[in-house]
């Protein structure tokens, strides 16, 4: 399976802008995935009110690119829910099943609890052949959460992740590849809203620790990676960690 990470610099509150921003970066690549970052369509609104999306404008934006290019797509968005915000990453198929995961650790220090309602539940998904665990941006600090139960093949952190914590970013993405024995894709954003500023360093990460893709810094991005399940298996098969895992309770 081959995927692509896309690192894009989300203008303030403006999702028609902010689909075209990632269509064009997407325009000339050929993948079975495209991962965006967190709340790509708005920015990191903790405060949702006036911003969440309550439309399913850019949900009905994400199977029209599905189907289009006939690919799988996934990031999250800030959306309202009867009476309930939630961060919720989508997954969408190209053909238009769709699988959601609410984000579980809500970032207390930007205050997105306070308005947010956390997730209860992991969600798993597979596609082609391959499982993927989805997660957003602060869950990636708390491993348990993530904790392979031999159970998916590549983690998905979607992000507005700032530059200020950037050698956490790096640091825990490798380690989360490493200690649950997968891949993972780490997808962020550039650019800044009213808070931060965010300097991307998207990639993908093998379960060795190695990085075999990178966006870099600062700029919007595209990058594109195909993903060696087999590798992945006879290296589980030949050094099986996870049967020494703990268990969970």
């Amino acid at each position: 399976m081959t995927i692509a990470i896309v690192q894009t610099d989300i203008r303030w509150a403006d999702p028609a802008v902010n689909r075209l921003r990632i269509e064009e970066l997407i325009k000339d690549q050929s993948a079975d995935l495209f991962v965006l970052p967190e709340m790509f369509s708005t920015g990191f609104a903790t405060q949702p009110e006036g911003i969440a999306e309550e439309d399913n404008s850019s949900l009905a934006w994400m199977k029209e690119i599905a189907l289009q290019r006939q690919a799988a797509i996934a990031g999250s968005i800030a959306v309202r829910d009867d009476e309930h915000y939630y961060n919720r990453f989508y997954f969408v198929k190209p053909d238009g099943e769709i699988s959601t995961y609410d984000k579980r650790h809500l970032f207390t220090y930007g205050e997105e609890d306070l308005f947010f309602t956390a997730g209860t539940e992991r969600t798993i998904v597979e596609y082609q052949g391959i499982r993927f665990l989805l997660e957003v941006c602060y869950d990636l600090r708390f491993p348990v959460w993530s904790r392979n139960r031999k159970d998916y093949d590549i983690i998905l952190y979607v992000a507005n992740w700032p530059t200020s914590r950037m050698i956490v970013w790096n640091t825990l993405l490798r380690a989360r590849a490493i200690e649950n024995q997968c891949f993972v894709a780490g997808v962020n954003r550039v650019g800044s809203d009213p808070t931060c500023e965010y300097s991307g360093g998207s990639m993908v990460i093998d379960a060795y620790g190695k990085v075999i893709a990178d966006c870099g810094t600062d700029m919007p991005c595209c990058k594109t990676v195909e993903l060696d399940l087999d590798r992945l298996n006879a290296f589980r098969k030949k050094f099986p960690v996870l049967d020494d895992a703990d268990m969970l309770g």
